[in-house]
């Protein structure tokens, strides 16, 4: 039994909150039962440490046998422990450290990765997506509309961010996610590959329009930009067209992740139409 706030050992966790210590180690915080559970289903290899307290193993028994089963021994801490590495103010019991695993920009629209699923490819690219709540649902979003990865520019969020990781809730795990390239270069790489590269921006042309004029039927990139300050003009010059989606009520605006949704969830329905 791991009792001890104060140890190195817990310190060593603790520290994975921030980012350079995740650039330096290339490891990140994963917390909760959820997102413990998606790791063991679908990288287990990836999970380097994996503490619990003994109450919540005893409402989660399928997290000792999947860890059993991965060959993952599991450290039993007290919940003073557990606290001092998690990253959330109630921790839910189950925290472990897992190694990141970002796809290459240069996998996500290889020729053909787009019809890997019998579809059309659809994509993400979040360029300045600084919000953690935003980054990771729009993550989760993907993961549902049945995107094949999301891209994320260097000037976007660490996708291993503690907030981030927590919001995809285990979605991390499921869409591949590349970090680190710029915007012009991942939408040059989206065109050579087939795709119609589209921008979610108040300035486009409504959505419904796109729609019915095709854009949406084949392949598709869509950037999503800044919550604050959206895309800048030379982003949009980059793209084949910017995209908005209509409000019909009286609200000022759409939350980001919320308009990131909607896009991506359009894309689906016309390619599986």
């Amino acid at each position: 039994m791991l009792d001890n706030p104060r140890s190195s050992r817990v310190r060593t966790v603790a520290q994975l909150s921030r980012k350079e210590v995740r650039a330096e180690t290339r490891r990140f915080l994963l917390e909760g039962p959820q997102a413990v559970s998606e790791a063991l289903r679908f990288r287990p290899e990836l999970l380097h440490d994996l503490f619990a307290t003994p109450t919540a193993l005893e409402r989660h028994p399928e997290l000792g046998e999947a860890a059993a089963a991965a060959d993952l021994p599991v450290v039993f801490v007290t919940e003073q422990v557990l606290e001092a590495m998690a990253d959330t103010v109630t921790p839910q019991g189950v925290v472990a450290v897992c190694e990141q695993f970002p796809t290459s920009v240069k996998d996500v629209f290889r020729p053909g990765a787009g019809e890997d699923a019998g579809l059309p490819g659809l994509v993400a690219i979040l360029e300045q997506v600084r919000d953690p709540g935003n980054a990771g649902t729009i993550i989760r979003a993907a993961d549902a509309a049945g995107a094949q990865a999301v891209v994320m520019t260097g000037r976007s969020v660490d996708p291993y961010n503690p907030k981030v990781v927590r919001s995809t809730t285990g979605s991390l795990f499921h869409v591949p996610v590349s970090v680190g390239v710029e915007l012009a270069s991942a939408v040059d790489r989206a065109r050579a590959a087939g795709y119609t590269v589209l921008a979610a921006d108040v300035s486009g042309e409504e959505l419904p329009v796109v729609r019915s004029d095709g854009m949406l039927d084949g392949p598709t990139a869509w950037v999503f930009g800044n919550e604050a300050r959206g895309l800048t003009a030379a982003d949009l010059a980059l793209v084949d067209r910017a995209v908005r989606v209509p409000i019909y009520g009286q609200a000022e605006s759409m939350n980001l992740a919320t308009a990131a949704s909607v896009c991506l969830y359009e894309s689906a329905f016309v390619h599986r139409s």
